[in-house]
């Protein structure tokens, strides 16, 4: 599902605002805002993703299924020196990444969001990614400042969003954001990574005037997935893509632009 057009949400009709009412009254979080999502929105399905194991070929096919544009998994490296799917310190058993790209050949324009845990060889990822037709649909997070000369020495054509660990209450600071816009077009990011409790759409707007991206992770419930998407921000991850993907289809067809949000 790709949702490459402008789409507004909004909260339009009598029996919109009724509902909205009514829920208040018993103390439910109602979303009732506007949002525009950007040109080439994706969704992402986050490493055991509707119930499956983390870091398995049943959660990127599960994530391809569910509607997402790109699936998410860990990437780390085993004692061997071989690149495997582990969000930890590889025990063994792990899959390989190799075995994660051949898998992936089948899903055709689904994109391969690498979550890097350790940097060990990242040319082995370019090379594994080549050998089986998948690297241009690869990208990474989990890319902090120091592991920037690592991806640039050795996967410089990858492109990588930049991790921050946005403080509360600084996504509407002016001066904190446009500190973040300067530090990830130095270091060459393509934008930023982060948690989505931090977001806000000032700083997705900001973000957007500089030409950068924002990738906002993980949303879970369905009123933080709405709300998630009245910031704008290019890419959302979450581990519930199939109630996502929902929400897009049935709030957000591409034929039409407005609608009601009920709950």
């Amino acid at each position: 599902m790709k949702l490459k057009n402008k789409m507004l949400l909004t909260m339009g009709s009598v029996g919109a605002v009724a509902a909205v009412t009514a829920a208040a009254s018993l103390g439910m979080k109602v979303f009732s805002g506007d949002a525009v999502l950007p040109a080439g929105f994706t969704l992402t399905a986050h490493t055991g993703c509707d119930g499956t194991a983390d870091n398995s070929l049943d959660s990127i096919t599960v994530g391809y299924v569910s509607g997402a544009d790109a699936v998410e998994f860990d990437l780390s490296f085993n004692n061997d020196g071989v690149a495997v799917l582990s969000h930890d310190e590889p025990v063994g058993g792990e899959v390989t990444l190799d075995e994660a790209f051949s898998h992936l050949k089948q899903f055709k324009n689904l994109l391969i969001n690498v979550d890097v845990k350790r940097t060990d060889d990242l040319k082995q990822v370019a090379e594994c990614a080549k050998k089986h037709g998948v690297f241009d649909r690869m990208f990474y997070t989990g890319i902090t400042c120091e592991d920037v000369e690592a991806v640039i020495s050795n996967t410089p054509d990858v492109p990588y969003y930049l991790n921050v660990s946005v403080p509360a209450g600084k996504g509407n600071d002016t001066q904190y954001i446009s500190e973040l816009i300067e530090e990830v077009k130095t270091l060459g990011a393509i934008g930023l990574n982060f948690r989505y409790t931090s977001c806000s759409k000032k700083l997705v707007d900001m973000f957007h005037a500089q030409g950068l991206l924002v990738s906002i992770w993980t949303v879970n419930n369905r009123f933080d997935m709405k709300k998630a998407l009245s910031y704008g921000a290019d890419n959302v991850t979450t581990k519930k893509p199939s109630v996502y993907s929902q929400i897009l289809e049935a709030y957000l067809p591409q034929e039409v632009e407005k609608y009601v949000i009920t709950e």
